[in-house]
């Protein structure tokens, strides 16, 4: 039976040192990152509460930016930490229990990034992505005793690395940008034989706070200032944020809005998204259809998108035709003034421009515009920046 929570333990004192010791040893980019941070930490210490494992991505544009030392700090103040560079992924998924340990994963970009990994990729991202969620178990076929295996995925998960993570990671994680130190910035050298055992305290306590109160937190609903995906990972760091009081739930909620605001920012919208982000813009506000051919000289012009680096002549009808068919979209016989022909009509975009493209200002209205107004073109002005991951 969980012994009842100790009503004198100061989750608040525990917290403030926590971040003491993470600004001790490392600058982070961000006071909300820092805070973050440290609701992840101790967030791992009440990992049987939570219905969702978030992941921590800790990742730099080039080395020497701190992110290996920041995960030295997490390693020796969460729960239960396996730390690896280079395990095989059977390990790995035979190292999780129902209490499960912490996974961090440092050079995680020579996994990821290397060219020629290939089952091995898959099979950690796999882990990764099913271990997010409770009840997604790996089933493996033991062959020596003929009899089936079930294996355990859910665990928090820290990763660290130069340059970004899959999609599919960082879709299910609290990203940290870290960057190199300027002058002026200064930070306490770590030594592992040293500051270890006093970080290893600090875990203690923050086990002793959190351990007796596991059945009040799997109970906590926070309210939460976000929905989906960042609400499942974001959900666990909110109640630890709420059960330790005092400013925290405050800071704990503006790092969160903060934070996916910078990660929504930074996000590069995959192929299709970004033709239908496109399309939108050729079309404009208010013209009702486009040739075919129309639509791919406006997406071909533009020197920023990716459509006139596909072979010689670009975009092709077929390629465009292949990239809208998974929407349900298709060309048909449309009427422009005067004309007939092949094309695309803007009734049939507006489904898929609202569910999967960000708003703009004056979102395309529908069929009823007037067909006398001209052609659209592709407004760059509106486009979102294809920026590369960069440190905040």
């Amino acid at each position: 039976m969980t012994p009842p929570p100790d009503a004198r333990v100061d989750g608040a004192a525990i917290l403030d040192r926590l971040h003491t010791a993470l600004t001790r040893y490392v600058v982070l980019p961000t006071p909300e990152a820092t805070d973050a941070v440290a609701l992840w930490i101790a967030a791992s210490h009440a990992q049987p509460a939570w219905a969702h494992a978030p992941r921590l991505v800790i990742r730099a544009p080039e080395k020497r930016c701190g992110k290996s030392r920041l995960l030295d700090v997490v390693e020796a103040t969460c729960h239960s930490p396996l730390i690896t560079v280079n395990a095989s992924t059977a390990a790995v998924y035979r190292s999780i229990d129902e209490d499960p340990p912490t996974l961090l994963v440092d050079e995680a970009d020579t996994i990821f990034g290397a060219a020629r990994s290939g089952d091995a990729k898959e099979d950690l991202r796999g882990l990764l992505n099913a271990g997010h969620q409770r009840n997604r178990p790996a089933i493996r076929w033991d062959a020596a005793n003929r009899s089936r295996e079930v294996l355990p995925t859910f665990a928090m998960a820290a990763l660290a690395g130069i340059g970004t993570m899959p999609d599919t990671i960082e879709d299910r994680s609290v990203i940290i940008r870290m960057r190199r130190r300027i002058n002026g910035e200064t930070v306490a050298p770590y030594r592992h034989r040293r500051d270890r055992p006093h970080l290893r305290t600090l875990a203690e306590e923050l086990d002793g706070w959190l351990r007796p109160t596991l059945e009040i937190l799997e109970l906590a609903e926070p309210v939460m200032p976000v929905d989906d995906r960042a609400a499942d990972t974001w959900e666990p760091l909110i109640a630890i944020a709420d059960h330790a009081g005092r400013d925290w739930p405050e800071r704990a909620r503006h790092a969160l809005i903060t934070m996916i605001a910078e990660a929504t920012a930074d996000e590069t919208p995959s192929l299709k998204v970004q033709l239908l982000i496109d399309v939108r813009s050729a079309f404009g506000s208010s013209t009702t259809a486009l040739f075919t051919k129309q639509l791919l000289a406006l997406l071909n012009a533009d020197p920023e998108a990716p459509w006139a680096d596909m072979g010689a002549g670009g975009l092709s009808a077929r390629r465009l035709a292949d990239l809208l068919h998974e929407h349900g979209i298709r060309s048909r016989n449309v009427r422009v003034p005067g004309e007939q022909g092949k094309g695309y009509e803007r009734a049939d975009f507006l489904d898929a421009w609202r569910r999967y493209c960000p708003p703009i200002d004056d979102p395309p209205t529908g069929p009823e515009d007037d067909p006398a107004l001209p052609v659209g073109r592709i407004e760059t002005s509106r486009r979102p920046a294809h920026t590369p991951a960069h440190q905040g």
